[in-house]
């Protein structure tokens, strides 16, 4: 039995290895005739728009325009970019302050659109001009350079203008009213915005917004209802399998992220996927997870503890895990204390509150028990449907998001739980502590990852939504793998005598 087990790992390791040298290899691959042609007709092209040019206009100096539908992730990326210590365009902060006040507004267009907007603080520089507000339409098409009034007082939240309160707008769905203006900076051109009116949030990112938080909330607290103090006990009675689920959860299944990212060569191209897998692998255990257990004739009570203590353990490993694994790319800065408020707030204080209601109403904790684990699944299922149809766009998108992603996705849940049952069974846990361990190393509070994606993803860079993308679509895999692995359990993990329905 034990080595059809290892048959199915090994086969999965195989095929991860023969994937890894294809992102290198089609990377170094010469461009398609196609391309090349198009190369010839780019230099016809440009010898005739030459020859049409002025003499000034041929200096090798100037650069394109950076406005235009093209170009919002190009304006974004520098400002991020810049905004970086040791940044090579150190005064273009202040460049877009002071031109931004030279601005003659007569005249200028007018555009109203749904969008958000972004703050980039220069690092290290309290100067005044230090930071840069960014007005982003929402599909990212169009990015423009709030430009700010000279009078700070007119940005504090009870002053008599539009830009009252600009800091507290950052981070939500926003109708904007505006009026758009082109400047020469540094050689390069910039589109400017100045309010027309004061930005109002939108009314349904407010609802599903304020949903997330009450049912990641919510279900913490169900999940606390779950659970006494003598759960934790769990890791004197039962060390090796208390032990070994946690090294599974936390030291296991991001590493495999890791080297899939590598492989698949995300981490290069597709950075904010990467980060988005690490993001959903170093989240902890789910109720989702002690449902499929107890499916999958495992120890349940095993599970709930493990969950309960990957919980807790979330706090120092979640923003550890994401630092440690991205800290080699350099567009990528994890906010370590955001990340800890995050998970203090939907998740630590939740389910302290239900554990206090546990102890002082088992009765009532008892009855609900079904009802939150359920809760549990539904919120899942919210978060995922609400969240796809939303990116929609996303699936039309196969360049990014194409078979390597979605490949590299069911591999890092079908890995998860297929290593870690066999690194459980390899150190002699038993084989109803086994399921739950493989289970538990797969499955993840998917819910929870998806909004801190949706909280950290903008602060982080992310243009095109790929960390909650990701962790979506990982929500959706660890079912597949799971139903397989649950399929696979009573052909290589018998049950003990009398374990059937731990």
């Amino acid at each position: 039995m034990r080595a059809r087990w290892w048959i199915v790992v090994a086969c999965c390791v195989g095929a991860m290895s023969l994937l890894w040298s294809t992102p290198s290899q089609a990377d170094l691959k010469p461009p398609p005739p196609e391309k090349r042609k198009s190369k010839k007709e780019d230099g016809a092209k440009s010898k005739k728009e030459e020859a049409k040019q002025p003499a000034a206009r041929k200096k090798p100096a100037a650069r394109k325009a950076v406005v235009g539908k093209k170009t919002g992730e190009a304006i974004y990326r520098q400002i991020m970019t810049a905004a970086m210590p040791g940044s090579q365009q150190k005064t273009l902060f202040q460049e877009l302050r002071a031109a931004s006040l030279k601005i003659d507004w007569s005249g200028a267009k007018e555009a109203e659109f749904m969008g958000n907007l972004r703050r980039f603080k220069k690092k290290g520089d309290k100067a005044n001009g230090a930071e840069v507000y960014l007005v982003r339409e929402l599909s990212g098409a169009d990015v423009y350079i709030l430009a700010l009034p000279k009078d700070p007082a007119l940005l504090k939240k009870k002053a008599k203008s539009p830009y009252a309160g600009l800091e507290a707008m950052i981070k939500n769905k926003m109708k904007f009213k505006i009026q758009v203006k082109t400047a020469l900076v540094a050689g390069q051109n910039f589109a400017f915005a100045r309010f027309v009116a004061k930005p109002k949030r939108n009314t349904l990112d407010r609802l599903f917004f304020l949903a997330i938080v009450l049912l990641l909330f919510t279900v913490m607290v169900g999940m606390g209802l779950t659970l006494t103090l003598r759960d934790f006990g769990l890791v004197f009675k039962e060390p090796r399998g208390m032990l070994v689920g946690p090294l599974c959860q936390f030291g296991l299944l991001p590493f495999v992220a890791f080297l899939l990212g590598k492989a698949f060569g995300l981490s290069g191209s597709q950075p904010y996927m990467f980060a988005g897998m690490i993001l959903v692998t170093a989240s902890p255990g789910g109720v989702t997870s002690n449902l499929v257990t107890y499916l999958g004739k495992g120890d349940v009570a095993l599970s709930v503890s493990l969950t309960a203590l990957s919980t807790f353990l979330s706090i120092i490993f979640t923003p550890l895990l994401l630092t440690l694994y991205v800290s080699g790319i350099p567009q990528l800065e994890v906010p370590v204390v955001d990340v800890i408020k995050t998970i203090m707030v939907l998740v630590i204080i939740p389910l302290i509150v239900g554990m206090v209601i546990r102890s002082r109403a088992p009765g009532f904790a008892k009855r609900s028990e079904k009802f939150f684990t359920w809760l549990g699944v539904f919120a899942l299922f919210f978060l995922i449907v609400v969240g796809v149809a939303g990116n929609l766009d996303k699936f039309a998108d196969t360049s990014r998001y194409g078979l390597k992603f979605y490949t590299s996705i069911f591999f890092l849940t079908f890995l998860g739980m297929t290593l870690g049952g066999g690194i459980a069974k390899l150190l002699r846990v038993k084989n109803s502590q086994v399921r739950a361990i493989a289970v538990e190393t797969g499955m993840q509070n998917t819910s929870l990852a998806m909004a801190m994606a949706i909280l950290l993803q903008d602060r982080m860079g992310d243009f095109h939504s790929a960390m909650f993308f990701t962790a979506g679509i990982f929500g959706l895999w660890m079912y597949v793998s799971s139903a397989l692995v649950i399929y696979m359990f009573p052909k290589v993990l018998p049950l003990e005598e009398g374990a059937e329905g731990a």
